[in-house]
């Protein structure tokens, strides 16, 4: 039924929710692992143009590590993973993404915010749900 899961994660405690699903339903069907993670827009803003810029390094390490970990969880499931990081606006680069790698499944965890929290800064997960042509589990985390 899946061929291909995408994971998409930002190294967060919340989202290690959607990283344990994916790799759940990937192990299941024995599924190739998408690791994405994406460096938001402005964040990436800040750091073009300084090379020397420790935010930059600190911003690559924390991608690079939190894709290496979802692709370490998958081997030791004995599951073929794949690592992307890419940047841009989060939703519309995991759609791409989606896209691009025909993935059948887009498993991602939801961070919980509510009220003005989510007002203002707006959920992926939620723009990823309403966007997306194909499924896409939402993964709540466990207090």
């Amino acid at each position: 039924m899946y061929d291909a899961v995408l994971v998409p994660t930002d190294g967060s405690d919340a989202a290690s929710a959607g990283v344990t699903h994916g790799l759940d339903l990937a192990a299941e069907f024995d599924a190739v692992v998408h690791a994405l993670y994406v460096v938001p827009e402005s964040e990436r803003a800040s750091i073009v143009g300084s090379s020397s810029n420790p935010g930059e390094s600190s911003i690559a390490a924390a991608a690079e590590r939190a894709v290496e970990t979802v692709a370490a969880a998958a081997d030791d499931r004995g599951l073929d993973a794949e690592t992307e990081i890419r940047s841009g606006t989060p939703h519309r680069e995991i759609l791409d993404h989606a896209d691009e790698a025909a993935v059948d499944l887009v498993v991602m965890a939801t961070h919980g915010r509510t009220g003005v929290s989510r007002l203002l800064s707006g959920s992926v997960t939620e723009r990823v749900v309403r966007n997306a042509d194909r499924p896409v589990l939402v993964a709540r985390r466990t207090p």
